[in-house]
């Protein structure tokens, strides 16, 4: 019961607290930024305040990721296949940014971090976060330090980038911009073929082990429905605004009960990498622009180190194509897991 208290008053106070405030303050992404803050200021200064050993309910952010996925997979259309050529160019860009991103994050963890060789590999991978710590984890890597370094990289993406589009653009990006894809009503009579959906993508993307497939397994079954007109998928503002409540409450909970020594250490060096990351990101982003007709925003979007789920929503905000973004985020974090599980099998296991 204490644990089923604790993450009712993180919804209510994401809900009634720290996404109004972040709307009235003009935050980017206020429903997912504001409630990812009040979790995290909380696990970090106040973590007695939750039982012990608390972690958010898994399903419940299954759930919600799922309804995200949704909402994007039902924005594809067979246009974003109709250039292969062009597709072809995204994944050379992408390999030559994962590859660039990888050696330069390894030197940052290496020699600046002092972390030993398969912490500082599995930390500075430029996606696949739970992969990465599951190979961190077989190579013998040091996890807090490695878990620390790939959340703050998604936390850090997250939170950094919308901002600086929204002074690049001179306008908020994210929920306050009051764009979407969501409907403003509610339409109750398709909700059984959402729910249906949700629950086929879920187990499809377990089965098939998709990467990040809590998001891209409900977004390959939206995608599916919508193309084959069997329904639309249109889900309500309100539902998306909580999707992103939940996502935020979740992530910030990530740093509950770090040491803040350990933490103040791993933040600069995550400034570092970030930074680098991001100015690779924005030269991939320009040479990929010769081949894409894509505005270089919605392309430095695509290139960018977050979690999938959470630039999809940036995307979204911006009113992008959030399936161009996904398409190329599934084939960044594909890449990255296959070349660091290739680079990781040459570690030895005990360090």
């Amino acid at each position: 019961m204490p644990r089923l208290t604790a993450t009712l008053a993180l919804l209510l106070s994401g809900w009634l607290i720290a996404a109004p405030l972040a709307v009235f303050a003009g935050l980017p992404l206020p429903y997912l930024l504001g409630p990812l803050m009040l979790s995290a200021s909380l696990g970090i200064l106040r973590p007695g305040l939750l039982p012990e050993g608390y972690v958010f309910p898994q399903p419940v952010r299954l759930v919600f990721i799922g309804l995200i996925g949704m909402m994007i997979g039902g924005q594809i259309t067979p246009a974003l296949f109709s250039e292969p050529l062009r597709l072809i160019f995204s994944v050379a860009a992408l390999a030559g940014f994962v590859a660039a991103a990888q050696s330069f994050n390894y030197l940052i963890f290496r020699h600046f971090g002092g972390y030993d060789r398969a912490t500082a590999l599995c930390a500075g991978a430029p996606g696949g976060l739970f992969e990465s710590i599951a190979l961190g984890e077989e190579a013998g890597a040091d996890l807090p330090r490695l878990m620390l370094q790939q959340f703050l990289r998604v936390i850090l993406v997250v939170t950094a980038l919308p901002i600086g589009l929204s002074l690049w653009l001179g306008a908020p990006v994210g929920s306050s911009a009051g764009a979407s894809f969501a409907r403003a009503g509610t339409d109750w009579g398709a909700f059984p073929a959402i729910v249906a959906t949700l629950a086929a993508g879920i187990l499809a993307g377990s089965l098939l082990r998709l990467p990040a497939r809590q998001l891209t397994g409900p977004l390959v079954a939206a995608a599916v429905v919508t193309l084959t007109g069997l329904a639309p998928v249109s889900l309500p503002q309100w539902l998306i605004n909580d999707a992103q409540i939940v996502v935020g409450i979740a992530l910030g909970l990530r740093f509950k009960g770090l040491d803040r020594a350990l933490l103040m250490r791993g933040t600069w060096l995550s400034v570092l990498s970030v930074a680098g990351m991001m100015l690779l990101a924005a030269f991939f982003a320009g040479l990929l622009g010769l081949a894409w007709s894509e505005p270089f925003d919605v392309l430095l979007i695509s290139f960018a180190p977050g979690g999938l789920t959470e630039m999809a929503l940036v995307a979204l905000s911006l009113e992008a194509n959030p399936a161009f973004v996904t398409l190329h985020h599934i084939i960044r974090i594909l890449l990255t897991v296959l070349g660091l599980g290739a680079l990781s099998r040459r570690l030895p296991r005990k360090l």
